[in-house]
């Protein structure tokens, strides 16, 4: 990238030059400047000759103008470019680092469930000792950016959770979840396992 910019520069430059020179050259031929200082003016045939050669000149400078118009516009392209292309990288490499551990989280999660569920069966004792395990594995869950989803009472959301049943909703708002039969989990703000969730409906009152 540093050289293709070098390079550029070094272009636009060298035809910023030529064109100069062109440029002074088409002046000295068109006021009669030349080598010869002080000599007889030029004939006719020579000076019909200049004026071909500063018409000839001022072509060239255009078409180096156009060429530089040319090259500054794909420079800039390539600029922008390269700068996108860096930008997605920067995207991808950000998103390994956050996401790698995404398929193990999803079998961890599954352990979580065992261990809600196994917590419930166990006598108070048994039951506060893993219930300290299970603390402390959503510690490390937090810790990693894995965040257990709370949905009862949200609005339904289908990028979040997957409805499983329906519920009456009674004092609930229709359309939100009333119930949750397995937790979702999100891996810093994405999800990476739906909810499965009971939404609340109203129901048609019998006469």
């Amino acid at each position: 990238r540093v050289r293709f910019r070098c390079f550029c520069s070094f272009l636009i430059w060298l035809s910023s030059a030529l064109i100069g020179l062109y440029s002074t050259a088409a002046k000295q031929w068109g006021t009669g400047e030349d080598c010869h200082g002080d000599d007889d003016a030029p004939a006719e045939s020579d000076t019909s000759h200049d004026v071909t050669n500063v018409r000839l000149l001022e072509t060239r400078a255009s078409k180096l103008e156009d060429r530089v118009r040319e090259l500054t516009e794909r420079y800039k392209k390539a600029l922008a470019d390269s700068d996108n292309v860096r930008r997605r990288t920067q995207k991808f490499v950000q998103d390994a680092k956050l996401f790698g551990i995404q398929s193990f989280c999803r079998d961890l999660v599954e352990v979580a469930d065992l261990l809600e569920q196994t917590t419930g069966d166990l006598q108070e004792d048994e039951g506060q000792r893993l219930g300290q395990v299970q603390d402390r594995l959503h510690g490390v869950f937090t810790k990693h950016g894995l965040e257990k989803m709370s949905p009862v009472g949200a609005k339904y959301d289908p990028y979040q959770h997957q409805i499983v049943c329906h519920t009456p909703a009674g004092a609930g708002e229709p359309g939100t979840v009333a119930v949750v039969k397995q937790n979702g989990y999100k891996l810093h703000g994405r999800t990476i396992r739906h909810a499965l969730v009971g939404i609340a409906v109203m129901t048609q009152a019998r006469d």
